[in-house]
Parts: C-alpha cells; sequence; structure tokens
C-alpha cells in the first residue's frame, strides 16, 4: 500500500531544510516585536473579503510545528495541484471544530485574528465537496500560522498525476514521452515495412506534433494553466 501524503508533514520537511528552528523563532520573535506599534486594528471575520498582512501573536505561545513561510507553502501547492486562498473563496463550511480553535487562539494570545487563508484542492474552492484543507493565519512578513486541518488525506497518488502540469518543462517532458512511446507502437505493432532511422525520426516528430496539438487544444478548452501558475490565483477557470 503506498501512504498517503500528510500536507502538514510535507510543509515540515520543507521548512526544515531551509531554516533551523532556533533561527525561525528568532525571526519571528522580531517579527512580533516589530509589529507592535503597526498592529491597531485586524480584520477578525472568517470568510470577510479584503487582505489582512499579519496578526497579534504573542511568541512564548507560538508553536514551531504550525510556523511556515509562503515559499514552503507555494511549494507543497505546486507539487500537488493546491491552492492558497483567502478563506471566503472556500465555499465549504468551516468545520466546528476550526472554529473552536480559532475562539481559544485568539483568547490565548489576547488578539481577534484575521486574513484567514485556506490550503486545498481548486474544486473546494467552487464545489460542494473537500478533502484536506489546512487553514492558515498570518503572522507577518510572509510567515503564516497553521491553526486547523480537516477533510479526507489526499490521494497517495495525487502528486505523480499532477506532476504533468506542474510547469512548461515538466508537460513538455510528458508530451515528449508520450509521443516516444506512441510511435514506437505505431512504427513496431502497426507498420511492417522497412524501419529507417529518418522513418523513426519521421515518425516521432509527427507524433509528437499531433500530441503537443491535442494538450494544447485542451488547456485552452478547460482554461487550465500550470500549478506554478495557479497556487494563489483566485480565478475558477485556471
Amino acid at each position: 500500500m503506498v501512504e498517503k501524503p500528510d500536507l502538514v508533514r510535507q510543509l515540515l520537511n520543507r521548512r526544515n531544510k531551509s531554516i533551523s528552528e532556533g533561527a525561525l523563532m528568532q525571526q519571528i520573535q522580531q517579527i512580533l516585536a516589530e509589529g507592535e506599534t503597526h498592529r491597531a486594528a485586524i480584520k477578525a471575520q472568517l470568510g470577510r473579503e479584503g487582505a489582512v498582512a499579519e496578526n497579534r501573536f504573542v511568541f512564548d505561545f507560538l508553536e514551531t510545528d504550525r510556523i511556515f513561510n509562503v515559499d514552503q507553502i507555494r511549494a507543497i501547492c505546486i507539487d500537488y495541484r493546491l491552492r492558497f486562498l483567502d478563506s471566503h473563496y472556500f465555499k465549504n463550511p468551516i468545520p466546528e471544530e476550526a472554529i473552536s480553535k480559532i475562539n481559544a487562539l485568539q483568547k490565548e494570545h489576547g488578539t481577534t485574528l484575521g486574513g484567514f487563508k485556506i490550503m486545498a484542492p481548486s474544486k473546494t474552492f467552487k464545489l460542494k465537496n473537500y478533502d484536506d484543507p489546512l487553514l492558515f493565519a498570518p503572522i507577518g512578513n510572509d510567515y503564516f500560522y497553521l491553526i486547523h486541518k480537516w477533510g479526507t488525506d489526499l490521494s497517495a497518488y495525487r502528486k505523480l498525476l499532477v506532476r504533468p502540469v506542474r510547469d512548461f518543462g515538466s508537460l513538455l517532458f510528458t508530451l515528449a514521452v508520450v509521443s516516444l512511446l506512441l510511435s514506437l507502437f505505431i512504427t513496431e505493432v502497426l507498420f511492417t515495412g522497412d524501419k529507417t532511422d529518418q522513418f523513426l525520426l519521421i515518425a516521432f516528430l509527427f507524433t509528437f506534433k499531433s500530441v503537443c496539438g491535442v494538450a494544447l487544444y485542451y488547456c485552452f478548452w478547460k482554461g487550465k494553466s500550470f500549478n506554478t501558475a495557479i497556487w494563489d490565483s483566485e480565478f475558477s477557470n485556471r
């Protein structure tokens, strides 16, 4: 059995590769200290339109396993074709457990939280089904605090399945591999005549051109884009 991916663990692994826990907490302490005089009014309604850049957290109460930089979040979103959007775009009900955790955090830190964001698959921002959403609140300076995770786990094969649309290079490589396999099938199974090098090259190029045409037509028809372009896009047709 293939183990299903744990997005929190993926985020922690990527964060730990880029910065030590001590250096991270030092940066967060500095962010909170510098932001005290600039945090007079924070919009705090979950689902309210209008971004809040940072919240007034108490440094001593923060858990290091819940702090992530936007670059780490972006990398996971691109790998699994997820979106990281303001919570008001999320069309499904926020579970009561998440609301309770927000209330507990507000009491613990003596503040009102706002600017919530959710990491989840694209379809969860417009359909009545969901899997594996993660709810964040901004700390400041592109750092986010993980409040709650709910729903079912992502498919263990999701990262592999969305790899071809990760970026242009991945798509081109995938189309080339598919074209090579198709051209081998055509020349070895369907064609029984002489197979010169020129013939094999022409067969591959013709197949590659056809596969690219189908892929481009599908992308334009469906309005699809690459993972690197949609991870924080607010448009439903991308």
